[in-house]
């Protein structure tokens, strides 16, 4: 998987914070998900992996080129059974 250049703005990570995610926690994700999709709202791309600490979260974003990732949210989930 290529490295990614992540876009993180004080708004998002603000906006992370109230969801309990910090950026570590996110750029994990997005670099090694267990799952890829697509946002059911927004129809943003999303992953959904396991944090470092073990949390489930979906992290979803807009993909600005082949490298760039700009945040958009993420938070805990269930996991899938």
């Amino acid at each position: 998987m290529p490295a990614f250049d992540f876009l993180w703005t004080d708004e998002i990570v603000e906006h992370l914070a109230e969801h309990g995610i910090s950026q570590d926690d996110f750029e994990h994700v997005v670099c090694h998900p267990a799952s890829k999709g697509w946002s059911r709202s927004s129809g943003l791309p999303c992953v959904w992996g396991y944090t470092e600490d073990g949390r489930y979260i979906i992290a979803v974003y807009e993909e600005l080129d082949d490298i760039t990732i700009l945040p958009v949210t993420a938070y805990e989930v269930p996991e899938p059974n």
